[in-house]
C-alpha cells in the first residue's frame, strides 16, 4: 500500500456570521484523474460511509493546510473540520468549517480574504493495478482524510499582493515582523521579470516555513 493523494479545484466559499465554510466536489469517482487513478464508485462509497460514521459524526474529520507527506493527521497543522460529506452521482460533496482559531486555519482564512482560489486533496492509503490505460484503485484503499487544503498558483499572488500593501497577517497570537514583509517586499521589488513568480513562490514558501 502507498499514500495516495488527489486534488480537486474549484471549491466554493461560504460565510455564515462569523464561520467561515468552504464547499465542492471532494472526491470523484469513475473517471480517470490528472494522476491517471480511477476509483471505482464501489470503493469510494464503501470508504465515505465509513468515514462519515468514524469521524464526521464524531467530530474528529479533520484536515490539513498543504500536502502532508503521510495519512496521519498532524493535531497542529489543522486548519478545518469536515462537516458533511455525501455522494452525487459519481462526485462525492463536501463540506467544512475553516477552524479559525487555528494557526493554519488563520492562515486560510487570511487567504480567503485576499482572494486566493483553493483547492482539496483528499488523502489515503492503497494499492492500484492497471487496468484500460489507467491506474484502478483497489478494495484495499483506507480514506485518511477527505480533503486537506491546498492552494494552486493564485495563493502565493494573494500572499504577495497582502504584503506589497502592507496588511497585516496574523497567525495565532502574532503577526509577522516588519521587518520579515521589508524583507520580503525587497526581494520582490529587486526580482526580474522572467523570476518574479519563481521569486513570489519562494516567499510564500519561506511564510509558510515559519509558522
Amino acid at each position: 500500500m502507498k499514500l495516495i493523494t488527489e486534488v480537486v479545484e474549484d471549491i466554493l466559499v461560504e460565510s455564515k456570521g462569523k464561520d467561515l465554510f468552504i464547499e465542492g466536489i471532494f472526491l470523484q469517482s469513475n473517471v480517470k484523474n490528472r494522476n491517471g487513478r480511477v476509483y471505482p464508485t464501489e470503493v469510494l462509497e464503501r470508504e465515505v460511509q465509513r468515514y462519515n460514521e468514524n469521524y464526521i459524526q464524531k467530530n474528529r474529520a479533520f484536515g490539513e493546510l498543504g500536502h502532508p507527506e503521510g495519512p496521519t493527521i498532524n493535531l497542529e497543522r489543522v486548519s478545518h473540520m469536515i462537516k458533511e460529506l455525501k455522494r452525487d452521482g459519481d462526485n462525492f460533496v463536501g463540506k467544512a468549517k475553516i477552524m479559525t482559531d487555528t494557526p493554519y486555519g488563520a492562515i486560510v482564512s487570511n487567504l480567503i480574504k485576499e482572494g486566493a482560489s483553493l483547492g482539496v486533496s483528499s488523502r489515503g492509503m492503497g494499492s492500484v493495478k492497471q487496468s484500460g490505460g489507467a491506474n484502478v484503485v483497489q478494495d484495499d484503499f483506507y480514506l485518511a482524510t477527505a480533503a486537506d487544503i491546498v492552494a494552486d498558483p493564485s495563493a502565493p499572488n494573494a500572499f504577495v499582493e497582502g504584503i506589497m500593501e502592507g496588511r497585516e497577517w496574523v497567525w495565532d497570537n502574532g503577526i509577522i515582523k516588519e521587518a520579515q514583509i521589508a524583507e520580503y517586499q525587497d526581494s520582490l521589488k529587486k526580482a526580474k521579470r522572467q523570476q518574479l513568480e519563481e521569486t513570489k513562490l519562494r516567499v510564500f514558501k519561506n511564510f509558510v516555513s515559519k509558522l
